[in-house]
Protein backbone atom coordinates (compact mmCIF):
# COMPACT_ATOMS: atom_id res chain seq x y z
CA UNK A 1 0.00 0.00 0.00
CA UNK A 2 1.52 3.43 -0.98
CA UNK A 3 2.21 5.07 2.17
CA UNK A 4 0.37 8.61 3.22
CA UNK A 5 2.52 11.88 3.59
CA UNK A 6 0.56 12.67 7.52
CA UNK A 7 2.81 16.03 7.42
CA UNK A 8 1.02 16.78 4.78
CA UNK A 9 -2.15 15.15 5.03
CA UNK A 10 -3.73 14.15 8.17
CA UNK A 11 -6.07 11.26 7.64
CA UNK A 12 -5.11 8.52 5.28
CA UNK A 13 -7.43 5.76 3.59
CA UNK A 14 -5.95 2.34 5.24
CA UNK A 15 -6.89 0.35 1.72
CA UNK A 16 -5.34 3.00 -0.60
CA UNK A 17 -2.95 5.05 0.97
CA UNK A 18 -4.57 8.40 -0.19
CA UNK A 19 -4.20 11.21 2.11
CA UNK A 20 -6.81 14.04 3.59
CA UNK A 21 -6.13 17.03 5.28
CA UNK A 22 -10.31 16.77 6.64
CA UNK A 23 -11.26 13.34 8.35
CA UNK A 24 -14.99 14.23 6.53
CA UNK A 25 -13.33 14.07 3.37
CA UNK A 26 -11.50 10.67 4.15
CA UNK A 27 -14.97 9.70 5.45
CA UNK A 28 -16.50 10.05 2.25
CA UNK A 29 -13.62 8.76 0.25
CA UNK A 30 -13.62 4.93 1.74
CA UNK A 31 -17.50 4.52 0.47
CA UNK A 32 -15.92 4.05 -2.38
CA UNK A 33 -14.29 1.12 -1.40
CA UNK A 34 -17.03 -0.07 0.78
CA UNK A 35 -19.59 1.10 -1.56
CA UNK A 36 -21.90 2.34 1.48
CA UNK A 37 -23.99 4.93 -0.72
CA UNK A 38 -26.16 6.19 1.92
CA UNK A 39 -27.92 8.97 0.56
CA UNK A 40 -30.71 7.45 -1.70
CA UNK A 41 -33.09 9.37 -4.08
CA UNK A 42 -36.82 8.77 -3.04
CA UNK A 43 -38.51 9.17 -6.72
CA UNK A 44 -35.99 7.25 -8.66
CA UNK A 45 -34.35 4.93 -5.82
CA UNK A 46 -30.72 5.72 -7.04
CA UNK A 47 -28.51 5.81 -4.20
CA UNK A 48 -24.80 8.07 -3.99
CA UNK A 49 -22.08 8.48 -1.64
CA UNK A 50 -22.48 11.98 -0.63
CA UNK A 51 -25.78 14.30 0.76
CA UNK A 52 -24.55 16.79 -2.06
CA UNK A 53 -24.66 14.72 -4.69
CA UNK A 54 -27.91 13.45 -4.16
CA UNK A 55 -28.79 17.39 -3.76
CA UNK A 56 -27.32 17.80 -7.13
CA UNK A 57 -29.23 14.62 -8.84
CA UNK A 58 -32.60 15.77 -7.47
CA UNK A 59 -32.42 18.43 -9.23
CA UNK A 60 -32.55 16.23 -12.63
CA UNK A 61 -36.23 15.67 -11.58
CA UNK A 62 -36.94 18.91 -10.11
CA UNK A 63 -35.42 20.27 -13.20
CA UNK A 64 -34.64 23.36 -10.68
CA UNK A 65 -30.92 25.41 -12.17
CA UNK A 66 -29.83 27.68 -9.28
CA UNK A 67 -26.56 28.58 -10.91
CA UNK A 68 -26.51 31.56 -13.67
CA UNK A 69 -24.33 33.10 -16.13
CA UNK A 70 -24.55 36.88 -15.91
CA UNK A 71 -23.43 36.79 -19.32
CA UNK A 72 -25.40 34.76 -21.38
CA UNK A 73 -28.22 34.04 -18.66
CA UNK A 74 -27.75 30.02 -19.20
CA UNK A 75 -28.78 28.02 -16.48
CA UNK A 76 -26.77 25.10 -14.92
CA UNK A 77 -27.88 22.22 -11.62
CA UNK A 78 -24.07 22.42 -10.58
CA UNK A 79 -21.63 25.14 -9.52
CA UNK A 80 -18.45 23.72 -10.98
CA UNK A 81 -20.60 23.68 -14.50
CA UNK A 82 -21.23 27.24 -14.54
CA UNK A 83 -17.50 28.01 -13.77
CA UNK A 84 -16.26 26.01 -16.99
CA UNK A 85 -19.25 27.86 -18.66
CA UNK A 86 -17.69 31.25 -17.70
CA UNK A 87 -14.39 30.02 -19.62
CA UNK A 88 -16.44 29.73 -22.99
CA UNK A 89 -16.67 33.61 -22.59
CA UNK A 90 -13.40 34.37 -20.99
CA UNK A 91 -11.54 32.14 -23.07
CA UNK A 92 -9.91 30.77 -20.05
CA UNK A 93 -8.47 27.19 -20.43
CA UNK A 94 -6.48 26.17 -17.53
CA UNK A 95 -5.74 22.78 -17.82
CA UNK A 96 -2.79 22.22 -20.38
CA UNK A 97 -1.48 18.93 -22.00
CA UNK A 98 2.18 18.19 -20.69
CA UNK A 99 2.72 16.40 -24.28
CA UNK A 100 1.39 18.93 -26.73
CA UNK A 101 0.52 21.73 -25.17
CA UNK A 102 -3.40 22.11 -25.82
CA UNK A 103 -5.18 23.70 -23.18
CA UNK A 104 -8.18 23.03 -21.86
CA UNK A 105 -11.53 24.70 -20.06
CA UNK A 106 -11.79 21.90 -17.52
CA UNK A 107 -9.41 19.05 -16.13
CA UNK A 108 -12.02 15.74 -17.76
CA UNK A 109 -11.57 17.28 -21.20
CA UNK A 110 -7.92 17.15 -20.55
CA UNK A 111 -8.16 14.02 -19.03
CA UNK A 112 -9.95 12.49 -21.64
CA UNK A 113 -7.70 14.44 -24.33
CA UNK A 114 -4.03 13.08 -23.09
CA UNK A 115 -5.85 9.68 -23.95
CA UNK A 116 -5.62 10.19 -27.08
CA UNK A 117 -1.49 10.45 -26.87
CA UNK A 118 -1.10 7.13 -24.24
CA UNK A 119 -3.97 4.81 -26.13
CA UNK A 120 -5.52 4.18 -22.67
CA UNK A 121 -8.99 3.01 -22.68
CA UNK A 122 -9.77 1.99 -19.20
CA UNK A 123 -13.31 1.21 -19.87
CA UNK A 124 -14.53 -2.46 -21.28
CA UNK A 125 -17.26 -3.17 -22.37
CA UNK A 126 -18.60 -6.45 -20.69
CA UNK A 127 -20.98 -7.98 -23.41
CA UNK A 128 -18.21 -7.38 -26.68
CA UNK A 129 -15.19 -6.33 -25.05
CA UNK A 130 -15.06 -3.02 -26.69
CA UNK A 131 -12.50 -0.27 -25.09
CA UNK A 132 -13.77 3.33 -24.23
CA UNK A 133 -11.70 5.99 -22.68
CA UNK A 134 -14.18 7.45 -20.22
CA UNK A 135 -17.12 5.79 -18.84
CA UNK A 136 -19.74 7.94 -20.37
CA UNK A 137 -18.84 6.59 -23.89
CA UNK A 138 -18.99 2.79 -22.42
CA UNK A 139 -22.43 3.72 -20.75
CA UNK A 140 -23.50 4.76 -24.19
CA UNK A 141 -22.22 2.24 -25.87
CA UNK A 142 -24.21 -0.57 -23.47
CA UNK A 143 -27.30 0.50 -24.70
CA UNK A 144 -26.62 -0.73 -28.39
CA UNK A 145 -26.77 -4.00 -26.41
CA UNK A 146 -29.67 -3.67 -24.32
CA UNK A 147 -31.28 -1.52 -27.31
CA UNK A 148 -32.52 1.41 -24.40
CA UNK A 149 -33.95 4.22 -25.94
CA UNK A 150 -35.98 5.93 -23.61
CA UNK A 151 -36.14 9.20 -25.23
CA UNK A 152 -39.03 8.94 -27.94
CA UNK A 153 -39.97 11.82 -30.44
CA UNK A 154 -44.15 12.10 -29.84
CA UNK A 155 -44.39 13.63 -33.84
CA UNK A 156 -42.72 10.60 -35.74
CA UNK A 157 -42.26 7.88 -33.07
CA UNK A 158 -37.96 7.73 -33.78
CA UNK A 159 -36.27 6.79 -30.42
CA UNK A 160 -32.98 7.69 -29.02
CA UNK A 161 -29.78 6.93 -26.66
CA UNK A 162 -29.59 9.95 -25.75
CA UNK A 163 -31.26 13.41 -24.63
CA UNK A 164 -28.59 15.40 -26.38
CA UNK A 165 -29.58 13.73 -30.22
CA UNK A 166 -33.19 13.86 -29.11
CA UNK A 167 -33.28 17.33 -28.27
CA UNK A 168 -31.48 17.45 -31.72
CA UNK A 169 -33.41 15.74 -33.55
CA UNK A 170 -36.74 17.67 -32.39
CA UNK A 171 -35.30 20.55 -34.45
CA UNK A 172 -35.81 18.75 -37.88
CA UNK A 173 -39.69 18.94 -36.80
CA UNK A 174 -39.86 22.77 -35.36
CA UNK A 175 -36.83 24.28 -37.82
CA UNK A 176 -35.24 25.66 -34.89
CA UNK A 177 -31.54 26.30 -35.68
CA UNK A 178 -30.13 28.18 -32.90
CA UNK A 179 -26.56 28.37 -33.95
CA UNK A 180 -25.54 31.19 -36.16
CA UNK A 181 -22.34 32.28 -38.14
CA UNK A 182 -21.18 35.76 -37.16
CA UNK A 183 -19.87 35.84 -40.64
CA UNK A 184 -22.52 35.01 -42.91
CA UNK A 185 -25.19 34.77 -40.44
CA UNK A 186 -25.73 30.64 -41.78
CA UNK A 187 -27.69 29.09 -39.00
CA UNK A 188 -27.55 25.19 -37.95
CA UNK A 189 -28.93 22.83 -35.48
CA UNK A 190 -26.01 21.78 -34.03
CA UNK A 191 -22.91 23.94 -32.39
CA UNK A 192 -19.78 21.11 -34.23
CA UNK A 193 -22.28 21.40 -37.33
CA UNK A 194 -21.58 25.64 -37.17
CA UNK A 195 -17.88 25.10 -36.12
CA UNK A 196 -17.36 23.05 -39.18
CA UNK A 197 -18.47 26.35 -41.19
CA UNK A 198 -16.90 28.66 -39.73
CA UNK A 199 -13.59 26.36 -40.95
CA UNK A 200 -14.86 27.40 -44.75
CA UNK A 201 -14.66 30.73 -43.46
CA UNK A 202 -11.00 30.83 -42.16
CA UNK A 203 -9.59 28.13 -43.98
CA UNK A 204 -8.97 25.88 -41.16
CA UNK A 205 -8.52 22.41 -42.29
CA UNK A 206 -7.31 20.55 -39.53
CA UNK A 207 -7.64 16.57 -40.38
CA UNK A 208 -5.64 15.30 -42.39
CA UNK A 209 -4.69 12.04 -44.70
CA UNK A 210 -2.05 10.10 -43.57
CA UNK A 211 -1.63 8.89 -47.10
CA UNK A 212 -2.13 11.53 -49.74
CA UNK A 213 -2.36 14.48 -47.37
CA UNK A 214 -5.48 15.98 -48.58
CA UNK A 215 -7.02 17.92 -45.39
CA UNK A 216 -10.94 18.41 -44.82
CA UNK A 217 -12.82 20.59 -42.32
CA UNK A 218 -14.14 17.82 -39.86
CA UNK A 219 -13.23 14.16 -38.89
CA UNK A 220 -16.18 12.98 -40.05
CA UNK A 221 -15.32 14.03 -43.73
CA UNK A 222 -11.43 12.67 -43.51
CA UNK A 223 -13.05 8.97 -42.40
CA UNK A 224 -15.38 8.96 -45.82
CA UNK A 225 -11.87 10.52 -47.68
CA UNK A 226 -9.83 7.23 -45.92
CA UNK A 227 -12.56 4.87 -47.69
CA UNK A 228 -11.32 5.68 -51.24
CA UNK A 229 -7.93 4.32 -50.27
CA UNK A 230 -8.65 1.30 -47.96
CA UNK A 231 -12.25 0.63 -50.53
CA UNK A 232 -14.13 -0.08 -47.10
CA UNK A 233 -17.62 -0.01 -48.03
CA UNK A 234 -19.40 -0.42 -44.81
CA UNK A 235 -22.96 0.10 -45.74
CA UNK A 236 -24.69 -2.73 -47.61
CA UNK A 237 -28.24 -2.93 -49.01
CA UNK A 238 -30.11 -5.50 -47.54
CA UNK A 239 -32.26 -6.21 -50.81
CA UNK A 240 -29.43 -6.62 -53.70
CA UNK A 241 -26.22 -6.38 -51.27
CA UNK A 242 -24.40 -3.64 -53.36
CA UNK A 243 -22.17 -1.30 -50.81
CA UNK A 244 -21.51 2.56 -50.28
CA UNK A 245 -18.75 4.26 -48.31
CA UNK A 246 -21.61 6.43 -46.92
CA UNK A 247 -24.71 5.86 -45.09
CA UNK A 248 -26.36 8.78 -47.47
CA UNK A 249 -26.32 7.26 -50.59
CA UNK A 250 -27.44 3.90 -49.56
CA UNK A 251 -30.67 5.80 -48.07
CA UNK A 252 -31.20 6.74 -51.74
CA UNK A 253 -30.39 3.52 -53.14
CA UNK A 254 -32.60 1.95 -51.19
CA UNK A 255 -35.38 4.46 -52.79
CA UNK A 256 -35.03 2.34 -55.98
CA UNK A 257 -36.65 -0.30 -53.98
CA UNK A 258 -39.08 0.84 -52.27
CA UNK A 259 -39.95 3.60 -54.87
CA UNK A 260 -40.15 6.12 -52.25
CA UNK A 261 -40.16 9.53 -53.12
CA UNK A 262 -39.93 12.54 -50.52
CA UNK A 263 -39.47 14.99 -51.77
CA UNK A 264 -41.94 16.80 -53.52
CA UNK A 265 -42.26 19.95 -55.82
CA UNK A 266 -44.79 22.21 -54.10
CA UNK A 267 -45.48 24.26 -57.38
CA UNK A 268 -46.46 21.21 -59.80
CA UNK A 269 -46.44 18.33 -56.99
CA UNK A 270 -43.47 16.32 -58.98
CA UNK A 271 -41.75 13.84 -56.58
CA UNK A 272 -37.77 13.02 -56.79
CA UNK A 273 -36.10 10.32 -54.49
CA UNK A 274 -32.86 13.22 -53.94
CA UNK A 275 -33.26 16.20 -52.06
CA UNK A 276 -30.49 17.56 -54.53
CA UNK A 277 -32.57 16.54 -58.14
CA UNK A 278 -35.67 18.61 -56.30
CA UNK A 279 -33.36 21.68 -56.20
CA UNK A 280 -32.52 21.86 -59.17
CA UNK A 281 -35.77 20.76 -60.64
CA UNK A 282 -37.29 24.03 -58.89
CA UNK A 283 -35.00 26.18 -60.64
CA UNK A 284 -36.73 25.00 -64.25
CA UNK A 285 -40.06 26.93 -62.27
CA UNK A 286 -37.76 30.19 -60.94
CA UNK A 287 -35.22 30.27 -63.70
CA UNK A 288 -32.28 30.37 -61.28
CA UNK A 289 -28.89 29.49 -63.10
CA UNK A 290 -26.60 29.61 -60.66
CA UNK A 291 -23.48 28.71 -62.18
CA UNK A 292 -21.80 30.59 -64.85
CA UNK A 293 -18.99 30.78 -67.46
CA UNK A 294 -15.62 32.67 -66.45
CA UNK A 295 -14.96 33.38 -69.82
CA UNK A 296 -17.94 34.29 -71.80
CA UNK A 297 -20.58 34.69 -68.73
CA UNK A 298 -23.24 32.37 -69.91
CA UNK A 299 -25.30 30.88 -66.84
CA UNK A 300 -26.51 27.26 -66.19
CA UNK A 301 -28.73 25.70 -63.74
CA UNK A 302 -26.50 22.74 -62.55
CA UNK A 303 -22.29 22.53 -62.18
CA UNK A 304 -22.27 19.56 -64.32
CA UNK A 305 -23.89 21.27 -67.98
CA UNK A 306 -21.53 24.34 -66.96
CA UNK A 307 -18.34 22.01 -66.96
CA UNK A 308 -19.35 20.56 -70.25
CA UNK A 309 -19.87 24.22 -71.50
CA UNK A 310 -16.62 25.34 -70.43
CA UNK A 311 -15.27 22.50 -72.42
CA UNK A 312 -16.15 24.05 -75.49
CA UNK A 313 -13.85 27.03 -74.40
CA UNK A 314 -10.76 24.92 -74.16
CA UNK A 315 -11.46 22.63 -77.75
Amino acid sequence: MPNCDLEKKAFCCDICGRGFSQEARLKQHVRIHTEEKQYTCEICSKSFLGKGNLKTHIRTHTEEKPYSCDTCGKLYTRKENLTIHIRSHSGEKPHSCDICGKSYTNKKNLTIHIQSHTGEKQYSCKVCGASFPQMESMKKHIRIHTEEKQYSCEICSKSFLEKGNFNVHMRTHTGEKPYSCDVCGKSYTTKDNLTIHIRSHSGQKPYSCDVCGKSYTSNNNLTIHIRSHSGEKPYSCDVCGISFAQMPPLKTHIRTHTGEKPYSCEICDKSFSEKGTLTKHIRTHTGEKPYSCDVCGKSYTTKQNLTKHIRSHSG
